[in-house]
Parts: C-alpha cells; structure tokens; sequence
C-alpha cells in the first residue's frame, strides 16, 4: 500500500466518524438518540473550569483598563506583545501634565509665588508619573501574565481534552445506537465490539480530562498569590503618591493660604487655595515663623485708628479700580477702614490709595 492509499483510506475513515458523530449529535438534540451523561463530579470540575475562564478573562481586561485607560494603547501595545517586541517607551499623563506645570512655572518666573507653585507641583507629578509606570510594570508581570498563561495555556488544553471527551462520548453512544439496530449474529458481535471499544476510550479520555481540571483548584492557589502581589503593587504605588503629595503640601504650606490667582476677580476677598487650607492647624501655627500677618496683629490695626508700616511678601494686581497693585519687599502704609472686610485693609503709597489683601502683608513693628 502506497502513502496515497493510505491517505485515501485515513480521511475516509475520519468522513466516516465526523458523520456518524454528526448523526449522533442530531438526533440526540431531537431527542431520537440515548446520551450518556457524565458523572456529577466531572461536570462540577467542568463548570468550576470554565467558570474561571469567563471570571479571568473579565478580571485580566479590567486590569488592563485600569493600569491603561488608553484604548489606542493598549492595542498598540498588544500588536508589539504578539510580534515579540518591546513596545516604545511612551510620556504618560501625570509626566505630561508635571512637564506643562515646569514649562508654564518656568515662563511666570520661578521668582515668583504662582510659577514657584507650578514647579514644585510639576516635579511632584513627574514623581507620581514614575511611580505609576512602576505599577503597571509590577501588575503585568506579577499579576496579567500569569492570568494570561491560564487564559492562553492551560484552559486551552482543558478545551482540547474536553472538546476530545465530547467526541468520545459522541463515538460511544453512536455505537450504542448501533447496537441496539443490530440484527445480524455478526453485525451483533462486531458491534459489540466496537461499543467495548469506544467505551474504553471514552472512560480513558474521561480520566485524563478530569485530572486536567482537578488542577483548577491550583490555579486558584497560584493566583491568589498573583493578586496579594498585585495589591502590594498596589499598596507601594498608592503610598509613594500620599508621600508625594504630603510632600508637596508642606512646601505649598509657605505660601499664603489665601492667593488670588484670577487677576480678572471684580469683588469679594481673595480664593482660599485648596491646598494650603488642607494643610491644617500645624502649618496655621507655622506662618509667624514665616513672617506672614498674624491674626492678633491684624486685630490690634482694625482696633485701632492709626496706620502701620507693612512689608509686601507677593507681588499682586490690582483687579479694579478700588485696589492697590503691590511689588514684592517694598514697603506701603496700611490702615482699617470701618466696614471693610476682615480679608483685606487700606493701602498707600504716596498718592496712591486702594484695597490690599491682608496674607499679602507682614505687618512691621
């Protein structure tokens, strides 16, 4: 017999068997045909399988979602993940929004309170970009790989050895069917045979694809030490940005707590900045050391009818007609005015008279 032959021979025999299969199935789904049903533990091991399939799939897809909002990325990055390649390093949004923070602190002057702010808090966020790339860094290859080596790996034998099972089972009962259409003493016996048979194979096929999902219960051991390193990945890079930031409000501490940042702002007192007011009673009690007004000397001016010297610590714009525009360190006569509101005092500079912010001020002896 030649390789043709053979050949020939073999795919007839698998048309055969894809056929009788076939038959088998539908008249099973008519109800004409017998099934044999698997045992109550093995169908238990397949659900629990392919339970964590669909809840692994979900999980890995969100992680990645949230390590990556980016869309556009994260399918970038799947194209180099399948060419084998190392995707190119990209700038990612905390990095970005610190580098505009330098850039626009850097154009104000760093002299200057509102471009000094924006540094500080640009190299905070650059800080806070770094540590977030080490995140994703951690979680992918702590946590997303080993979900995906189950994903792509071993439930993927489980599906062929259970796909093989059901094809087995298809192979058994369609010789049942056969059996039982059996007339002949010979076509009996060969029957016979063939169910004896199919019947061994499907018990073999059985036994394996059940020691193949007694392991599940080691997938979940495996990753249930995956996702404790992922929440420690999680627990570092969720610590570093509360170092960072509490980093930050102490440096924003010195600056004062109410800075008007809108020059375009007709009435009313200065914005309270969010920041400096989270800073709290500790950094309240450290503004004498600082040099700014302090509450009991302002009480003493309001109280009283006379005017005091002041140091100018910020440079400030006048936002209408009725305020004085101030220079940092030059030194201006300040007084109360009945009526006025406790944010603010009356300033002059030889002719020059106009509503000044009080946290803009150090009162002088």
């Amino acid at each position: 017999m030649n390789i043709m032959d053979f050949n020939v021979k073999k795919l007839a025999a698998d048309a055969g068997t894809f056929l009788s299969r076939a038959v088998q199935f539908t008249e099973e789904k008519l109800g004409q045909a017998e099934k044999t049903e698997l045992d109550a533990h093995l169908e238990n091991l397949l659900s629990k399988a392919e339970c964590t399939k669909i809840w692994t799939e979900k999980i890995m897809k969100q992680t990645e979602v949230l390590l990556q909002p980016n869309p556009n990325a994260r399918i970038e990055e799947f194209v180099y993940e399948k060419l084998d390649r190392k995707a190119p390093s990209r700038i990612n949004n905390p990095e970005l929004l610190g580098q505009y923070m330098i850039d626009a602190g850097t154009e104000f002057g760093p002299g200057t309170a509102y471009g000094n702010a924006l540094i500080k808090c640009g190299e905070t966020q650059k800080r806070i970009g770094t540590a977030d790339r080490e995140l994703i860094q951690t979680s992918a290859l702590n946590f997303l790989t080993p979900l995906r080596n189950f994903i792509e790996g071993d439930y993927k034998t489980i599906a062929k050895e259970r796909k093989l099972l059901q094809n087995k089972r298809l192979d058994l009962d369609a010789a049942k069917t056969r059996l039982k259409k059996a007339k002949a003493a010979e076509t009996r016996s060969s029957s016979e045979q063939e169910l004896r048979i199919t019947q061994s194979e499907f018990d073999r096929q059985a036994e394996i694809t059940r020691l193949l999902l007694e392991g599940i219960s080691s997938t979940h051991a495996h990753h249930l030490r995956c996702l404790n390193d992922f929440v420690e990945a999680q627990m570092t890079y969720y610590a570093q940005c509360y170092q960072y930031m509490l980093d930050l409000q102490k440096q924003l501490g010195s600056f004062p707590s109410n800075y008007l940042s809108n020059n375009n702002q007709t009435s009313g007192t200065p914005v309270p900045s969010t920041l400096s007011n989270a800073v709290g009673s500790s950094a309240m009690a450290s503004t004498s050391g600082l040099g700014i007004t302090s509450p009991s000397n302002v009480t003493d001016l309001k109280e009283s009818s006379g005017s005091r010297k002041a140091r100018v610590l910020y440079d400030y714009d006048a936002a209408n007609s009725t305020e004085l525009s101030l220079l940092a360190d030059e030194v201006i006569s300040v007084f109360s005015v009945v009526g006025m509101d406790s944010d603010w005092l009356m300033g002059e500079r030889g002719n020059q008279k106009g509503k000044v912010p009080i946290t803009y001020l150090e009162l002088l002896n």
